[in-house]
C-alpha cells in the first residue's frame, strides 16, 4: 500500500499512508525534534511570542483552537497543520472549549527561547 507524499518546507515530506486499519500521517523521521500536547484551557490563550532557535508545527486535535501567526488568526479544523518558522511572532488560543495542539518543534529546543510580546498573565 503506497503513501501520499505531501512536501512542507522544514519539515521536507509528511507521509499519509493508507493500511488495512487505517492510515497514518508521517512527520519525521530520524530529525531532532521535541513533541508536546499543549492543553489550553477553556477560553484562554499562551503569550504572543517568537523563538530564534527553532521552527514549530502545530497540528489541532480538538475543534475550537485558533492560532494566530504574524497577525493573521486561523480557526483550524480537527487535523488542520501551520508551520510556525523561527523569528514568527505565534499565539495559541481557545475560542470557548478546552482544546489540544500537537506541537512538534524543530531545532534546538529550550523554553528560555520564548521572547513574550503580549502575556494576559502579565509574563511579558
Amino acid at each position: 500500500m503506497g503513501g501520499e507524499l505531501v512536501k512542507t518546507d522544514r519539515l521536507g515530506e509528511v507521509l499519509d499512508e493508507e493500511r488495512p486499519w487505517g492510515r497514518f500521517e508521517r512527520f519525521t523521521v530520524n530529525e531532532p525534534s521535541t513533541v508536546k500536547i499543549i492543553h489550553v484551557a477553556p477560553g484562554q490563550q499562551l503569550s504572543l511570542q517568537r523563538h530564534v532557535f527553532r521552527d514549530e508545527l502545530w497540528v489541532a486535535l480538538d475543534p475550537g483552537a485558533v492560532f494566530e501567526v504574524d497577525g493573521d488568526r486561523v480557526e483550524p479544523d480537527v487535523g488542520d497543520r501551520l508551520l510556525i518558522r523561527a523569528g514568527q511572532t505565534h499565539r495559541l488560543g481557545s475560542l470557548g472549549p478546552a482544546v489540544r495542539v500537537l506541537e512538534i518543534a524543530f531545532g534546538h529546543f529550550d523554553e528560555e527561547d520564548i521572547e513574550r510580546l503580549a502575556d494576559v498573565y502579565g509574563r511579558s
